[in-house]
C-alpha cells in the first residue's frame, strides 16, 4: 500500500484530531497513521518550527496543517499527474478535473514562497512550495506520464518513486549518446521514406509517426545486455514490422526489398505470406561487445494472437535453455492501441503472467498508439481512459510517453528494463504518436479523421525534430545532417540493386537452429509407423515407480485405492487408458524427452482418470509420481491452466515450437471448447508450415464422444480439423486402445518430423471394460493407423463397417451379442493423413463384401463422413453413411433422444431380419436385404417427431 494513499480524501481537521489521539495513545490509531505521524514527528524534531525570516529556507510556524496539504498535493501528482502531461504530439489533451492547481489542496499562491518539510518526501529536503510544484511538474507532467500508485508492494513503489523523482523523469545524455540516438532515428525514418518512394502504393504498414520506437528498442537491448539479458523474443503486429526487422534484428535490406518484387518463394515454402507477417531471428552485437539473440515471431493478421505465442516460446526457452533463469530472456510484445484495448486474448495473456506454469519473468509491453483503429476514433474504441488499462489487472506500472520525444522514450524504456530485471514484473509503455498514412499506404484517412490528418500533414517527423534539437545544441550542423541522411540513402540504393539479383524470396524458418535434425514430412512418413515399443521389463519397472507412493506421505484414502487398482491392472495385464498414457509419458521421460501437459483440470483430468498430481492430505502440497521415476529422467511438468482456451493454446503452441525434443500437450476440458481458440488453429496449427515453413509437434487432446451430455459436451468438431487438412499439415487421430495411444505419443517425439497432432480422446472409454491393452501391446509393435477386425471369417464377410472412436465399442457389443463373424468392424485410427494403402489392403481382404458402411455418432453433416467420402471417391466400392440426421447442433440435450438416435445407428448396421430366413440379423441375401442402402438413410425417430409436430 502506498504509505500516503490514505490521505487522498481526508479532511485536514480529521487528520488533526487523529494526530491529537496519536499523541495521547499511539495505539489508538491504525498502523498506517502511526507510521505517518512517526515520520512527521521525526521531521519536526529535526527541523524545529520557528518564525520564517527572509533569508531562512526553513518551515515557518503554524504550517502543520498545510504540511498535510502539501503531502496531499504530492500524492495527487503521483496518482493523477499522468492526466495532465504533454504526451500527445498531434492532439490537445482531454481535460480532467479537479486539476492539480494548489488551490485545490487548500493552498494558495501566497504559500508558494513558504518552506515545507514535505519536500523531503520527494528528495528535496525542506523546500519552498514553488520548488516542490516545479519538481512534481517536471517529474509527472511533461513528456512522461506514470501510472504506478496501484502497485501495492512498498519496495516496488519506492523503487519507482526514487528512480523518477530522483531524476525528475528527465534524461541527461551526452553528445556521443545523442549522436547514437540520431543514428537510429536516421535508420527508422530513412528506411520508411526510401520504401515509400521505391514501392509506390504497396502495403507496408509503415512506422511513420512512431519512428522513435527504433532507437528505443536499441536502448532496451543495450541496457538489457548490461543487466545480463542474453535473448529477447519479440511479438508484434504489422505496423512498423519491416522497420523492426531491418533496423533492430538486422534482416538484410536486400531481402526485404525482394519481398516487394518477388514472384516465387524458395522450395521449402508452399504458399508463403505477406512480408509484414514474417518472422526472423539473428544474433546482434551490442555496443559493449555482447552477443544478444533476437527473435521476432511470425504472426497472422489476427491481432494480439502472437503475444501468447511469444510467452510460450519464452517460457520454453527459460525452462530448457536457461535452466529456469528468467533474467536471461525477456519477452517484448508490441501492441496497437485499438488491439490492446479490445482483443480479449490480451487479458488472457496478462492473467498468465504471474501463474506458476506460465510466467516468464515479466514482459515489456510497448504500444504504438496511433490514436485511431483503422478508421475508428479512439473515443469509440474503448470505454477505459487509456488503452493500457488492462495492465492494472496485475498492477503493472504504465508509462505514457510523447512519441516525438525520443530522449524521454529511451529514458522510460531503460527504466522499464531495469524494473523488469529487478522485480520480474510486466511493464507497459504507451507511445503516444500518430499514423502518417491511413491503415495502410493505399488508404485515405481524411474520409474519417479530417482534423487529425490536417495536423499530421504539417507535423515534422521525429528525426527532423531531433535534428533541429541537435543543431541547436551545436552537436551537428545542417550540412552534416544532410550528409548523414544522403549516405544512408546511398547504402539503401546498393541493397536495392542487390535485391534484383535474387531469384526467389527467402523466408527464414523461425528458430531454425532447433530443427537442424528435423525435416519436413512426406507422404511416406504416414504409410507406416516406426517401431515405438519399450522393453516389457522397463515398462514394468516404470509402472511400479508411478504406482508406489512414498510411505512418509499421507494421501486421500481414495488415492490408495486408485493405486491398488492400477497395480491390479498390471498384475492382470489389463491396462486402461490412464495407464497407457502414463506409461507413454514415463518411458519418454526415462529416455530423456521432457513432457509438459497443460489445460483446465489436467492434473487430475476432467474425468478423473489421470491423477498425475496427488494432493498430500491436510495440505496444499502435491506429489507427482512422474517427477519421481529415476534420477536420470527428463523434466515432467503438468499444470492446471487458467480458464482460457485461446491464450493457453497459443502459449503451448509457442512452448512446443521452441522445444521440439519434448512432448508438449494442450488439453481441452471438453473437445469443442477449442473453438474459442479457433484463430490459433487456423493461423498457426494448420497453416504455419505452408506460410512460414514452421514445424511444430504440439499435441491437442480433445475429449470427444456422444454420451448424452448435450450439444457442447459431445463433439470435438472433428469436421473442422479435417476441412483444414492438406499437404500433411496435421495429424488427426481418434485412437481406441491404450496401446495405440501409447505408441501415438511416443511416435510424436521419436520421429525426425514435427507435425501438430490432434487427438480425439475418450470419456466413457476411460473406464470401459473392453478398452484395455496388454503390456505386450506396448512392448511390441507401433502405432496402427487402421485396426482390422480379428473376429471374422474373411471369405464370409458381407458387410465391412468402417468407423472411428467410441462408436466401435457400441458396435462391438452388438456384434458379440449376435456372434456375427460376417461383419467386419474396421477402425480408422488415423483419419489424416488418410491411410490410403492400409484401407486398400483391408478392402482386398474382403472380396465378397456386398455392403460397405461408414458409421459415425455425429450428424451426417459433421464428423468425418464428408472427408471419408471424399477419400473413398476413387475406390471401386460405394461407401454408405450411417449417422445421425444432419443438423445445426451437434447433439441433443435429452438423454432419451440421444439413446434413440444411438440405437437407430446400431440397429441400421445390425438390421433385424424380416424375411423367411429368420436370421438373427439381416444377412443381405433377400430382396429386402439388398435394398439395405436405401433404408440406411432413413431416420425413423426424427420422422416420427416431425409427424407429431404436424398433427
Amino acid at each position: 500500500m502506498d504509505k500516503f494513499s490514505f490521505l487522498g480524501n481526508s479532511e485536514i481537521e480529521s487528520i488533526d484530531q487523529l494526530y491529537q489521539s496519536y499523541k495521547n495513545d499511539p495505539e489508538s490509531v491504525e498502523e498506517s497513521w502511526r507510521q505517518f505521524f512517526r515520520g512527521f514527528d521525526f521531521a519536526t524534531a529535526k527541523f524545529p518550527i520557528k518564525e520564517q525570516t527572509a533569508n531562512e529556507n526553513i518551515p515557518a510556524a503554524n504550517t502543520t496543517s498545510k504540511e498535510f496539504n502539501v503531502m496531499n498535493l504530492i500524492h495527487a501528482y503521483r496518482q493523477r499527474g499522468h492526466l495532465f502531461t504533454k504526451t500527445n504530439p498531434v492532439r490537445t489533451r482531454r481535460k480532467y478535473f479537479p486539476t492539480l492547481d494548489v488551490e485545490n489542496f487548500d493552498l494558495s499562491e501566497s504559500d508558494l514562497e513558504t518552506v515545507f518539510h514535505a519536500g523531503t518526501e520527494i528528495g528535496l529536503g525542506a523546500s519552498k512550495l514553488k520548488d516542490i510544484v516545479s519538481h512534481l511538474q517536471e517529474t509527472y507532467c511533461k513528456s512522461i506520464g506514470a501510472e504506478y500508485v496501484f502497485v501495492r508492494h512498498p519496495q516496488m513503489m519506492r523503487w519507482l518513486q526514487n528512480k523518477m523523482e530522483g531524476t525528475k523523469n528527465t534524461p541527461d545524455f551526452n553528445h556521443e549518446q545523442r549522436k547514437h540516438i540520431y543514428y537510429h532515428l536516421k535508420l527508422a525514418v530513412g528506411f520508411e521514406n526510401y520504401i515509400h518512394k521505391k514501392f509506390v502504393g504497396q502495403k507496408r504498414f509503415s512506422l511513420e509517426g512512431t519512428e522513435t520506437l527504433i532507437p528505443a528498442l536499441d536502448a532496451m537491448i543495450e541496457r538489457g545486455a548490461e543487466l545480463g539479458v542474453q535473448e529477447f523474443i519479440f511479438g508484434m503486429a504489422h505496423r512498423g514490422r519491416l522497420n523492426v526487422l531491418a533496423n533492430i534484428l538486422e534482416k538484410p535490406y536486400a531481402n526485404i526489398f525482394k519481398e516487394f518484387m518477388g514472384e516465387e518463394f524458395e522450395e521449402d515454402i508452399a504458399l508463403g505470406d505477406v512480408k509484414y507477417h514474417l518472422g526472423y531471428g539473428n544474433t546482434v552485437k551490442t555496443d559493449d561487445g555482447s552477443n544478444v539473440k533476437l527473435h521476432l515471431a511470425p504472426n497472422p493478421s489476427h491481432l494480439e494472437t502472437v503475444g501468447a505465442v511469444v510467452e510460450g516460446i519464452s517460457r520454453s526457452k527459460i525452462d530448457n535453455d536457461y535452466a529456469g533463469d528468467q533474467d536471461k530472456l525477456v519477452p517484448v510484445i508490441i501492441h496497437g492501441d485499438a488491439a490492446i484495448a479490445a482483443q480479449g486474448i490480451v487479458y488472457e495473456t496478462v492473467q498468465m503472467s504471474q501463474l506458476t506454469g506460465y510466467k516468464t519473468g515479466g514482459t515489456i509491453h510497448l504500444v504504438i498508439n496511433n490514436q485511431v483503429g483503422f478508421t475508428t476514433n479512439y473515443l469509440d474504441a474503448r470505454s477505459s481512459t487509456y488503452c493500457t488499462d488492462v495492465a492494472k489487472v496485475t498492477r503493472s506500472p504504465v508509462f505514457h510517453v510523447n512519441g516525438d520525444d525520443v530522449e524521454a522514450l529511451i529514458f522510460t524504456i531503460k527504466l522499464a528494463m531495469e524494473y523488469r530485471q529487478e522485480f520480474n514484473s510486466d511493464v507497459f509503455i504507451d507511445i503516444l504518436s500518430y499514423r502518417k498514412f491511413g491503415h495502410n499506404e493505399g488508404d485515405e484517412p481524411r474520409f474519417t479523421q479530417p482534423i487529425l490528418y490536417k495536423e499530421i500533414a504539417k507535423h515534422k517527423n521525429p528525426r527532423d525534430i531531433y535534428a533541429e534539437f541537435l543543431i541547436g545544441k551545436g552537436i551537428y550542423t545542417k550540412e552534416e545532417i544532410t550528409t548523414i541522411n544522403s549516405e544512408y540513402n546511398e547504402l539503401l540504393d546498393k541493397d536495392f540493386e542487390l535485391s534484383k539479383t535474387f531469384k526467389k524470396v527467402i523466408i527464414q524458418p523461425f528458430l531454425e537452429d532447433y530443427y537442424k535434425n528435423i525435416r519436413y514430412s512426406t507422404q511416406e512418413d504416414f504409410e507406416s509407423s516406426p517401431k515405438t515399443g519399450v522393453a516389457k521389463k522397463t515398462l514394468l519397472e516404470l509402472a511400479g515407480n508411478i504406482t508406489n507412493l512414498p510411505g512418509d506421505l499421507t494421501f486421500f484414502k481414495k488415492i490408495g485405492k486408485l493405486m491398488t487398482d492400477r497395480k491390479n491392472m498390471i498384475a492382470n495385464d489389463e491396462l486402461d487408458w490412464a495407464m497407457g498414457e502414463l506409461l507413454a509419458y514415463s518411458s519418454l521421460l526415462e529416455e530423456g524427452n521432457s513432457v509438459r501437459v497443460s489445460g483446465q483440470d489436467s492434473e487430475r483430468g476432467t474425468f478423473s482418470h489421470r491423477h498425475a498430481a496427488l494432493v498430500i492430505e491436510n495440505s496444499d502440497e502435491k506429489y507427482f509420481p512422474l517427477k519421481n521415476i529415476s534420477g536420470k529422467q527428463a523434466p515432467f511438468h503438468i499444470y492446471n491452466s487458467l480458464l482460457s482456451e485461446y491464450g493457453v493454446l497459443a502459449f503451448e503452441y509457442g512452448y512446443a515450437l521452441a522445444h521440439p525434443s519434448g512432448l508438449t500437450i494442450w488439453e481441452a476440458q471438453f473437445g469443442d471448447f477449442h473453438n474459442v481458440a479457433q484463430a490459433v488453429i487456423d493461423q498457426y496449427i494448420s497453416a504455419a508450415e505452408d506460410k512460414w515453413g514452421i514445424k511444430n509437434g504440439l499435441v491437442m487432446y480433445l475429449p470427444h464422444g456422444y454420451e448424452g451430455q448435450g450439444a457442447e459436451h459431445s463433439s470435438a468438431r472433428m469436421e473442422r480439423f479435417l476441412t483444414l487438412c492438406a499437404n500433411n499439415n496435421m495429424q488427426i487421430i481418434n485412437p481406441t486402445t491404450p496401446a495405440n495411444l501409447f505408441h501415438m505419443l511416443r511416435r510424436q517425439v521419436k520421429r525426425d518430423i514435427r507435425v501438430p497432432l490432434i487427438c480425439f480422446t475418450p470419456k466413457s472409454l476411460l473406464r470401459h471394460a473392453k478398452c484395455v491393452s496388454k503390456m505386450d501391446d506396448m512392448a511390441n509393435g507401433q502405432f496402427q493407423e487402421v485396426i482390422d477386425d480379428n473376429n471374422i471369417i474373411a471369405e464370409e464377410v458381407r458387410r465391412v463397417v468402417f468407423c472411428s472412436g467410441k462408436i466401435y465399442y457400441d458396435l462391438l457389443t452388438r456384434k458379440e451379442e449376435l456372434f456375427a463373424q460376417d461383419i467386419a468392424l474396421v477402425r480408422v485410427e488415423q483419419l489424416y493423413p488418410f491411410p490410403d494403402k492400409q484401407i486398400d489392403q483391408i478392402l482386398n481382404r474382403y472380396p465378397n463384401a456386398l455392403l460397405h458402411l461408414w458409421v459415425q455418432e455425429e450428424p451426417e453433416n459433421m464428423g468425418a463422413w464428408q472427408f471419408i467420402n471424399y477419400n473413398f471417391k476413387n475406390k471401386d466400392i460405394k461407401l454408405v453413411p450411417v449417422a445421425r440426421q444432419a443438423s445445426g447442433s451437434p447433439a441433443t440435450g435429452l438423454n432419451k433422444i440421444h439413446l434413440a438416435g444411438q440405437n437407430e445407428i446400431i440397429n441400421k448396421v445390425f438390421r433385424k431380419c424380416n424375411c423367411d430366413l429368420k436370421l438373427k440379423y439381416c444377412g443381405l441375401q433377400c430382396v429386402e436385404g439388398s435394398s439395405h442402402a436405401d433404408i440406411l438413410v432413413q431416420h425413423e425417430y426424427f420422422e416420427e417427431k416431425k409427424s407429431k409436430l404436424l398433427m
